[in-house]
């Protein structure tokens, strides 16, 4: 790693007035709530791209986060799932250090969220392994450097599966907590699923599909009911409130029952 990690790390953020600030690393690290920060510096604008920046309202904080990319805009929908997760942010940091030969080099983590705990991952969602060429893979290894110092972690995301990305955007549409229903449906939707059923037939046992679907998916975003995330979601899909009365709504079990989807947790457990 062409890192003179003597030298330390630096990180440039912008105050609550729009300032930037230079500070240690680890100082910042442990007194900056990054989570709370706007970009210290714009997503770029790539011609000819479909999806360009734009902004992803969280239902983990109840705030708009800056997104630079579709695959970024993915990996804020696992993270905005994740229960331990609190705080998320859009490139609210830049990390300079010098590599071996003295030179002043930096990068700017797309992603940043925070633990519950306190820690943190700082992530890159690039849409092929080797985008961005040796200079990003570089970075990589310092900010994953950087990062591994203060207990923190590290990861360049790769691109969601094709299915359970659509699964994702379809129950992001209910994310929001205005799809709980009227009083008490919520709690009568997750009761209907208490055993494995189809997602058609619990709907059916509650109510009106009309008003009761929109309340079945929020349930499924929340991690109040659990599904299969490597199948296309359908009416006979086998839906079930997890045993553990938690965690992110679909399963990556083949079935409805399991851990809910693990991306959250495997971010944070390779880090």
């Amino acid at each position: 790693m062409d890192v003179n990690i003597g030298a330390g790390f630096e990180a440039v953020f912008l105050d609550p007035v729009g300032q930037a600030v230079q500070q240690r690393w680890a100082d910042a690290a442990l007194a900056v709530a990054f989570e709370d920060l706007d970009p210290v510096s714009a997503f770029p604008v790539v011609p000819g791209r479909r999806w360009g920046p734009g902004l992803w309202w969280s239902a983990t904080t109840g705030r708009h986060v800056a997104a630079g990319s579709n695959a970024m805009r993915l990996h804020l929908m696992v993270l905005d799932r994740a229960p331990d997760v609190t705080g998320l942010a859009g490139r609210p940091v830049r990390l300079l250090w010098r590599n071996s030969r003295g030179l002043v080099r930096s990068w700017v983590p797309q992603l940043f969220a925070r633990y519950r705990d306190g820690t943190a991952l700082l992530a890159d969602c690039p849409s092929r392994p080797d985008a961005g060429g040796e200079r990003a893979l570089a970075a990589a290894e310092a900010v994953s450097a950087a990062c591994e110092e203060i207990g923190w972690g590290y990861r360049r995301l790769p691109p969601l599966d094709e299915v359970p990305a659509a699964n994702l955007k379809w129950l992001a549409g209910y994310r929001h907590p205005r799809h709980r229903g009227r009083t008490g449906l919520l709690e009568a939707v997750v009761d209907a699923f208490a055993r494995p059923r189809p997602l058609l037939e619990g709907v059916a046992a509650v109510g009106d599909p009309i008003e009761v679907l929109p309340v079945t998916f929020h349930a499924l975003w929340a991690g109040l009911l659990v599904a299969a995330i490597d199948v296309p979601l359908h009416e006979r899909v086998l839906v079930q409130a997890p045993a553990s009365g938690g965690g992110p709504g679909l399963s990556s079990a083949g079935g409805p029952v399991g851990s809910g989807l693990r991306a959250g947790a495997s971010i944070r457990e390779v880090g």
